[in-house]
């Protein structure tokens, strides 16, 4: 890896783009007789502040994708590139210094036995050449409850709260804030209100949007909710068998509706796979 971050022999990306993924392929279980394509030459790029909202059956290649950004999975042939920096071979600890991730689960963005305030020291250094014993001082406590307020939880007057004892919208609520508190170059979002109810996934939805237009983020969500691929970002993206089938945005997404998406793919939609 050269000091830039780029690899030797792959190519520099140039332009406006913020997310460059090119030729991405990804096989499950080589030679095997249940091997699967789970990316196959995949094409996706993104310009500084898009939202693109990203949809397809089960097995489309949506969560692989992600994981092939964020680089918990790498790619077998292909390539990634974050603002013109290549990151392909990047492992996940590195790349996390350009992506932040909210997982559908609200167990997995916090430290369950730390309070709220821990929590977001341990955000806030994450990539510094620091440690925890530069402490919760009381500019730092002020900043966290500036930042948590924008929730509407009342999570900025509980601090010294355990996480664990949080409900998981909560939970969720404050991974979306630590996600976003680096001001990542790009934003994933993995199905992050899925296991809430309803008026909790409300709630994280419309802090997600706050946080994204606050912070101009570029972001990619992935849902099976198809309402909320009409309702929130300005392109969506199909993948289908690791593809990407079609794109819309513009005029086209700002006007769209579920069944215009449904009409426009042409393909069969499982409703028990697309939340429709």
């Amino acid at each position: 890896m050269s000091r830039t971050g780029r690899l030797p022999g792959l190519p520099h990306y140039r332009g406006n783009s913020v997310l460059e993924v090119k030729a991405a392929r990804r096989l499950f279980h080589r030679g095997q007789p249940d091997e699967k394509v789970a990316l196959d030459g995949l094409d996706l790029s993104l310009a500084s502040g898009d939202f693109a909202v990203v949809i397809g059956s089960n097995g489309a290649g949506k969560s692989t994708l992600l994981n092939a950004i964020s680089g918990a999975l790498l790619l077998d042939s292909g390539s990634v590139a974050i603002n013109g920096r290549d990151v392909t071979a990047m492992p996940v600890h590195r790349r996390a210094a350009y992506v932040a991730r909210v997982f559908q689960d609200p167990m997995k963005g916090t430290a369950a036995p730390m309070t709220i305030a821990e929590n977001m020291l341990l955000a806030e250094l994450r990539h510094k050449p620091a440690t925890l014993s530069r402490g919760l001082t009381k500019e730092r406590r002020e900043s966290y409850r500036e930042q948590l307020s924008y929730l509407r939880l009342g999570l900025e007057n509980r601090l010294d709260t355990v996480v664990s004892t949080l409900s998981g919208g909560q939970r969720q609520s404050l991974s979306l804030v630590m996600a976003v508190s680096g001001t990542p170059d790009i934003l994933l979002l993995d199905e992050h209100t899925a296991a809430l109810d309803p008026r909790t996934a409300d709630l994280v939805m419309d802090a997600t949007i706050r946080a994204v237009t606050a912070l101009k983020l570029t972001t990619l969500m992935v849902t099976h909710n198809m309402k909320h691929a009409v309702d929130y970002g300005n392109k969506v993206v199909m993948l289908d068998s690791g593809k990407v089938r079609f794109e819309m945005h513009g005029e086209e997404k700002k006007n769209a509706t579920v069944q215009d998406l449904i009409s426009h793919f042409s393909i069969k939609t499982d409703r028990m796979m697309l939340d429709i």
